[in-house]
């Protein structure tokens, strides 16, 4: 089974996934309270109306979020962010599902958030705990608009894509290493290197989950022989039992 948010950071293999894809789409799972300066957030909500929502309230914490497409629960899954901040900054805890259908409540550091991760794995997120802190609200929206404008300049905001695709690695921007090596603009089939940020690959119409991932190890190779850097994956790939797998 996988838990689909709003499909950042996924990329589906052409032949499909052979399990049940489940959506929390409901309204209950799209809810969002406050009480003073903490936020209880269903895992279907969208992180980006709501850091906008509370950048407007003056609740400061979230606009580092601005221009992050993603769920609730997936932004919790992958400790979304950028060079800004990373979501479980304002994590206080989560609720999940274990497997066997328990509920329970993990505090912040159960959750385990590291960089581009979290502890999650099989469990599935229901809801998150948000602590974020009172201000003044043009201060707040201001930083979030500038936040979002950033992004619009530097980043492929209005293509198709999964979002970027590799971590990266310690100490080093990802992009600039793909740009060092000569790639933006590079294409495989319909899939492309965003000439804006190298860390995007980008779907022309036509394009194929095929193409991206013969890109993407065109990519890997190419910095690896360059710069003697692995690039891990922070996409994740969804392919039928018994395919190789990108790591």
């Amino acid at each position: 089974m996988k838990v689909l948010g709003r499909g950042a950071n996924v990329l589906v293999s052409d032949d499909g996934f052979d399990g049940v894809v489940v959506r929390l789409d409901a309204p209950a799972f799209r809810r969002t309270r406050r009480n003073g300066d903490q936020i209880n957030a269903g895992a279907g909500a969208d992180l980006m109306q709501l850091s906008k929502q509370c950048s407007n309230e003056g609740l400061s914490g979230l606009e580092c979020m601005a221009g992050i497409p993603a769920s609730i629960g997936g932004a919790v899954r992958m400790n979304a962010g950028g060079r800004f901040g990373d979501f479980g900054a304002v994590v206080r805890s989560v609720d999940v599902m274990k497997p066997n259908g328990d509920i329970e409540r993990w505090p912040r550091e159960k959750v385990g958030f590291s960089y581009r991760h979290s502890g999650i794995n099989e469990n599935v997120v229901l809801s998150a705990q948000l602590q974020l802190r009172e201000d003044d609200p043009t201060r707040v929206r201001k930083s979030f608009d500038d936040l979002f404008e950033l992004k619009r300049r530097t980043q492929p905001l209005a293509d198709h894509s999964a979002g970027c695709i590799f971590k990266n690695p310690e100490g080093q921007s990802a992009g600039a290493l793909i740009d060092r090596a000569g790639l933006k603009g590079a294409r495989f089939g319909e899939a492309q290197v965003s000439q804006q940020h190298a860390n995007f690959i980008v779907a022309r119409e036509g394009a194929t989950a095929s193409d991206v991932l013969h890109l993407i190890d065109l990519v890997r190779d190419r910095v690896r022989k360059e710069f003697n850097t692995e690039l891990e994956m922070e996409v994740d790939v969804w392919r039928p039992t018994g395919q190789g797998r990108v790591e």
